[in-house]
């Protein structure tokens, strides 16, 4: 399948030389080799890949890369250019997107209930393999999602982690019905769970450092919007923390009421300061990780997001600015998701 003759020798990616503060452009642009594809796997041309914190973890080593020279990137839209062997379920230029979860065994006890993300054998897009901050990327097509065909790539590569994610860690929070939740840090992937829980009916509060996430926040219809530390107008019933900032831990267990539930959504978290069981965690307080995604999640956050009307803030970038939009995130100067835009070719 597809016009192989087309395909290039080479490709323009952005690598994770040699991880280090982002002041120091950890980033490089070198030219590499178009990846073939391997069995059940397909070729995707990349017309947007969405920058998320755990690229910027991988850049700065909070994150240890898998092997010298990743290309990171795991919130992919693009087109189908060819499939490898066994690779049936796609034709020729479908629209797709690569998200997080590249792979998993299928047949552990945790693939078994359900628990694909928490599987020993999995593998992840932009970390155990190259991502999307490249010009082309091979995906397992068991694990892409088919995408619609028309309109701008770009509000939908967010969707791909940043909203995947954001609603696991909805789930994980146990909001109840018309119940109250507490947000802290107000990124890509927390306006994106913020307008899912408003549409379900919450009262959602937004603590957060960025004066233009407040705004946000505000503009989404979150009922209040302040400073990271600062207390909530009320007892919050669950709470989710996307700010990799291990010190507000105990600042949102204060704030829960009985019985509430804190999720931390961030693949890494700085240390967590010594809680004290009474004034953190009594009443039945839980605190809980989330880890990945299933697949079961981004087929069901995808369906949601369409049926609640659920808008993306972007912010985008020219593929050769990648390095300036892992800084611009990293200094909280990025105003919902910024996603990085691929030169495309003229299509027939």
């Amino acid at each position: 399948m597809g016009s192989v003759s087309a395909i290039p020798e080479q490709m323009s990616a952005w690598i994770v030389e040699r991880p280090a503060p982002i002041a120091e452009r950890p980033l490089r642009m070198v030219r590499r080799p178009v990846p073939k594809p391997g069995p059940g796997e397909v070729l995707i041309r990349v017309e947007t890949c969405a920058v998320c914190r755990t690229d910027l973890h991988l850049a700065e080593g909070d994150l240890a890369p898998r092997w010298p020279g990743t290309v990171p990137g795991h919130e992919v839209v693009g087109r189908i250019v060819t499939s490898g062997p066994d690779a049936t379920a796609f034709e020729e230029q479908a629209r797709v997107g690569v998200a997080w979860l590249r792979s998993t065994c299928g047949h552990c006890r945790y693939c078994q209930r359900g628990a694909e993300n928490l599987c020993p054998s999995s593998t992840y897009t932009g970390w155990d393999t190259d991502g999307g901050f490249a010009e082309y990327l091979t995906a397992y097509e068991d694990y892409v999602y088919p995408l619609p065909e028309s309109g701008p790539a770009g509000p939908l590569a967010p969707l791909l982690c940043a909203g995947i994610i954001g609603y696991r860690a909805l789930r994980r929070a146990e909001l109840p019905q018309g119940g109250t939740l507490g947000i802290y840090g107000f990124g890509a992937s927390a306006h994106l769970a913020a307008q899912v829980a408003l549409a379900q009916g919450a009262t959602v509060h937004v603590m957060t450092r960025s004066q233009q996430a407040r705004e946000l926040a505000r503009e989404l219809g979150c009922a209040s919007a302040t400073g990271a530390y600062d207390a909530p107008p009320e007892a919050l019933d669950a709470a989710i923390l996307f700010a990799p900032v291990g010190t507000l831990v105990p600042v949102a267990l204060r704030a829960l009421d009985r019985g509430g539930t804190l999720a931390i959504a961030g693949i890494h978290l700085s240390d967590i300061p010594e809680l004290n069981y009474q004034r953190h965690i009594f009443h039945e307080r839980t605190v809980r990780s989330v880890t990945a995604n299933t697949r079961f999640d981004g087929r069901e956050f995808l369906a949601l997001a369409v049926e609640y009307g659920v808008q993306v803030t972007v912010s985008p970038y020219a593929f050769d600015r990648a390095d300036q939009a892992l800084a611009d995130l990293a200094a909280d100067r990025v105003s919902g998701a910024a996603v990085l835009e691929m030169p495309q070719p003229a299509r027939p």
